[in-house]
């Protein structure tokens, strides 16, 4: 009878552990589609055009209701996915599954570790998307308030076209400091990199320094040199300077 139930428990484990993998999976393909729509989305040129209908199309364009679903459909897989890891976490506290109890641990805290990330991930993903969601609503209603004042006063009037050119140019300036800010980063990235190896040549230098006096001592009257170079120049300038300034209140 105990063997019985030792092998009904071991079934029951892995099949909790195929249902964990089986949503990982669909998770992960699921996520994949989900930051791509979002980013074609980001993308589109019918943005605006596709804000203006949303005020006479109460049930939002199919891009909308596809990512209003996908979001639903991530969300449901996140939880089924906790809970399965839920159940996996009662099964390792059954007093059957303490002979193997390291084991299943480390197995339960490799699906919480995935768990975790796809669900930073779906968070971060829906995070940037409505924040740039909400970006391009605002740019959307100035565009809408600029033509709604321009068909109703019935003129091109050179107030309108400046709106119109300064909304363009405020997209503009959006992508180019969009632009700026990825050069950035990849120059600090490249810039923290050469301070990694200029540290390491010169722990290499001072060691190699510390081996042969000679060179160090060679290293330290150069120090010097250049140390007492600074002081004369650094005295140069500053007797240059009075006598200029002297020369100006003259």
């Amino acid at each position: 009878m105990s063997t019985t139930n030792m092998a009904t428990s071991s079934n029951y484990w892995e099949d909790l552990r195929k249902q964990a993998r089986q949503l990982e999976n669909e998770l992960d393909l699921k996520l994949v589609s989900f930051s791509k729509l979002c980013t074609s989305y980001s993308s589109s040129s019918n943005r605006d055009q596709r804000t203006r209908d949303s005020r006479s199309d109460s049930h939002g364009s199919p891009q909308d209701n596809m990512l209003v679903a996908m979001t639903t459909e991530l969300e449901q897989l996140l939880a089924n996915l906790t809970a399965v890891n839920d159940k996996m976490a009662e099964y390792t506290n059954t007093p059957g599954a303490s002979s193997h109890n390291a084991a299943l641990m480390h197995t339960l805290q490799r699906h919480r570790d995935i768990l975790q990330d796809y669900t930073h991930e779906f968070h971060k993903t829906k995070t940037n998307f409505c924040s740039l969601r909400e970006r391009e609503d605002l740019l959307g209603s100035v565009h809408r308030d600029i033509e709604s004042y321009k068909s109703s006063s019935g003129v091109n009037n050179r107030r309108t076209e400046l709106f119109l050119k300064e909304h363009e140019h405020l997209k503009n300036s959006d992508s180019l400091i969009d632009n700026a800010i990825s050069i950035a980063m990849a120059t600090k990235e490249n810039i923290t990199f050469q301070r990694g190896m200029l540290k390491s040549i010169q722990t290499r230098v001072t060691t190699l320094a510390n081996r042969f006096p000679a060179i160090n001592s060679l290293i330290q009257k150069i120090n010097l040199r250049k140390r007492r170079d600074s002081l004369i120049l650094g005295g140069v300038i500053g007797v240059c300077t009075i006598l200029l300034l002297l020369y100006t209140f003259h």
